[in-house]
C-alpha cells in the first residue's frame, strides 16, 4: 500500500465532489478518484452541483473553473459556505495568474491545469496547509501549455481562424498550421 493510499484509508471522511462540463474527463478522474477510495460524486454544471450541494457537503471536491454554466469559484464558495473544512483543488485548461489568485482567495487549496493526473489531484487534496505539494510527476511542456492556450481561444472565438489570430497577435496561416498539426506532448 502506497503512502497515498494509506492517508486515504485513514480519512474519517471520504466524500468528494468532482464537477466537470467535459464528459470524458469526468468519468475517467471520477472512476481514477473512487479507485483510490474516495466517495466521488460527479457533476457536470454549475445548476447540477448546486443541487448536489444540497445533501451534506463532501469534505473533498475537485472543481473545473469555467463551465457553460457558470464559474467554478461560485461552487468554491458554495462548498466553503456549507463546509469550512472542505478541501478543494481546481482544474482548469486556462492557466493564467489571476484565476490561480482568485481560486486560492475564495478557498481552494490548489491549483492544477488540465489534463491533471489522479495522483496529482490526490496529493493536491491530501497536503497540509503549511506544506506545498509536491510538483507533477508528468507536468506539461510549454509546447503543450502555448497549444492549449491556442485551442482554447480558437474555441472561445467560435472556430473563427481570423479573429482567434488577431486575438493572439499572430498571422492567419501561422495560425493555420498549428492548428492543422496534432497536439505537442
Amino acid at each position: 500500500m502506497s503512502d497515498l493510499d494509506a492517508r486515504i484509508e485513514a480519512l474519517p471522511d471520504k466524500t468528494l465532489l468532482l464537477l466537470d462540463d467535459d464528459q470524458a474527463l469526468r468519468t475517467r478522474m471520477g472512476r481514477a478518484l473512487a479507485a483510490r477510495g474516495f466517495d466521488v460524486t460527479t457533476v457536470g454544471s454549475v445548476a447540477e452541483a448546486t443541487e448536489a450541494l444540497k445533501n451534506p457537503a463532501p469534505a473533498f471536491a475537485v472543481l473545473d473553473m469555467r463551465l457553460e454554466d457558470g464559474n467554478g469559484l461560485k461552487v468554491v464558495e458554495m462548498v466553503r459556505e456549507r463546509r469550512e473544512d472542505a478541501r478543494i483543488v481546481m482544474l482548469t485548461g486556462y492557466g493564467a495568474i489571476a484565476t490561480a489568485v482568485a481560486a486560492v482567495k475564495a478557498g481552494a487549496v490548489d491549483y492544477l491545469s488540465k489534463p491533471a493526473d489522479a495522483d496529482d489531484v490526490v496529493k493536491a487534496l491530501l497536503s497540509s496547509g503549511d506544506v506545498a505539494p509536491e510538483p507533477p510527476d508528468n507536468p506539461m511542456s510549454a509546447d503543450r501549455v502555448r497549444w492549449e492556450h491556442i485551442q482554447r481561444v480558437y474555441e472561445l472565438c467560435e472556430n473563427n481562424v481570423s479573429e482567434t489570430a488577431r486575438r493572439l497577435g499572430m498571422h492567419r496561416r501561422t495560425l493555420q498550421r498549428i492548428l492543422a498539426k496534432r497536439a505537442p506532448r
